[in-house]
This record gives C-alpha cells, sequence and structure tokens, in this order.
C-alpha cells in the first residue's frame, strides 16, 4: 500500500508526510520509528492516522520493540476513537495486514459493523486461484472466530474455492455459526467432493458436534480416525 493511497490524490505536506515516509520504511532505524511515532500520535487528524497503520504491515527487530511499536499506535489510534474510524476502514480494505487494524476498529464500533465490513470485502472476492490469497484467508479466518447474521450466507461460495486452506475456514466458520443448518445439505456436498484430510476432518467434527447423520456413500474417504456409526461420523 503506497502512500498515495492512503492520503488520497497527493501526499499531504509538512510533518504528516515527513513522519509518514519514516514509520512506513522497515529499513528506518529504531530511534528514526520512535521519532516518527510519537509525532504522529499528537496530531489529530485522519492523515497522521494513517500514516501510522503501515507500522502493522512489517515485522522490526527485535521483536519486543516491534511490539511496543505496534502496541503504541495501537492505544494511540483508538484513543482517537472516531477520527480513526475511515483511516482504519480504508486501511483494512485494501491491506493484507489487517489483525492489528480490526482490533483497533473493534474498540471503535460495535462488533456487528465491524461484522458487517468483513462480509463486505470477502462479497467482493472469488474462488479461483490467486497468487497471494492471504487477504480472503485473514477474512475467512476472521469469521471462523465470529458468530453473526450472514455469515453462512457470505462463506458459502467459499465451499469450493481452489485454496484449500479457504475452503478449511470457509466450512469451519459456517459450522460455527447457530444457524449452520442452513448450509446443511452444501456442507454434504462439500465433504463428498473434498479430498483434503484436513478439511474432512473439519467438517466431520461439526457434524458430530450437531448429530448430523451422512451417507457412508456420500462421504468418501475418511480421514484416519474417524468411522461411521449408523451414519454418524465418530472418532475412534
Amino acid at each position: 500500500m503506497s502512500l498515495f493511497d492512503l492520503f488520497g490524490k497527493k501526499t499531504p505536506g509538512g510533518a504528516v508526510a515527513k513522519h509518514a515516509a519514516r514509520l512506513a520504511d522497515k529499513r528506518s532505524m529504531t530511534p528514526d520509528r520512535w521519532e516518527a511515532i510519537q509525532a504522529l500520535v499528537k496530531i489529530d487528524s485522519e492523515e497522521a492516522i494513517a500514516a501510522m497503520l503501515p507500522r502493522f504491515t512489517y515485522y522490526g527487530d527485535p521483536t519486543i520493540t516491534d511490539h511496543e511499536e505496534k502496541e503504541t499506535i495501537f492505544n494511540a489510534i483508538v484513543a482517537k476513537k472516531h477520527l480513526a474510524e475511515a483511516p482504519l476502514r480504508r486501511f483494512i480494505a485494501k491491506s493484507e495486514s489487517m489483525s492489528w487494524p480490526l482490533k483497533a476498529l473493534e474498540q471503535i464500533l460495535p462488533s456487528e459493523d465491524v461484522l458487517l465490513l468483513l462480509i463486505e470485502l470477502l462479497s467482493k472476492m472469488d474462488t479461483e486461484y490467486e497468487r497471494d490469497p492471504q487477504r480472503k484467508l485473514q477474512i475467512l479466518a476472521e469469521l471462523e472466530q465470529r458468530t453473526g447474521a450472514g455469515i453462512v450466507a457470505a462463506v458459502q461460495p467459499f465451499f469450493e474455492d481452489v485454496n484449500e486452506t479457504a475452503r478449511f475456514h470457509a466450512l469451519g466458520a459456517a459450522l460455527a455459526q447457530p444457524d449452520a443448518s442452513q448450509a446443511e445439505e452444501a456442507l454434504r456436498k462439500a465433504l463428498a467432493r473434498e479430498d483434503s484430510m484436513r478439511v474432512k476432518s473439519k467438517v466431520l467434527e461439526g457434524f458430530a458436534k450437531r448429530g448430523w447423520s451422512i451417507e457412508a456413500s456420500a462421504a468418501g474417504k475418511l480421514p484416519d480416525g474417524w468411522f461411521l456409526d449408523g451414519g454418524q461420523p465418530k472418532r475412534r
């Protein structure tokens, strides 16, 4: 993500631009990054908040310093409350590293609003091959950790994703929902065509937990340690 993307049509002049460039460069010296962070924290503007967000996209050395820098930025952004909402939304919409920004946004907005954002972002993605699917995988993994209206429908297309990890999280997200029964038949079909034993185990665990039965002819080869008892999946 470039500084152009963060700030709009033109990069702002003055202190924000100077410190933004320094903080976005992972080769910057630690004292220079700290100086940039401390300066940007004191500026109450969306541009200053946007300038701090790229620090979440790379790891610094040593690890303890890396965490301190990110935690300082996180706390500063959360303290700015709704001034930070728009920069966080823009960043999450484009960045491949969204863990820290998502946590910050959830401190500012209700969880339901964050969930709607994740579902909206996922709706713009597809199930075909892509060289770097990290954004999609992060969103699906996030949805697997949440419950809420719309998740089952949002992740169902990704039961057929070409990426095995995407299928793993999509199926897990659906099975984690109270209304997972909406996708029961789709889940059975996913199990029948699945060739990844890891993914199959995920589905079988969900079926076992819910007491759903499976036709032996539709289950295909089962992962090690699993068997069907009258159609009920069980572990040995």
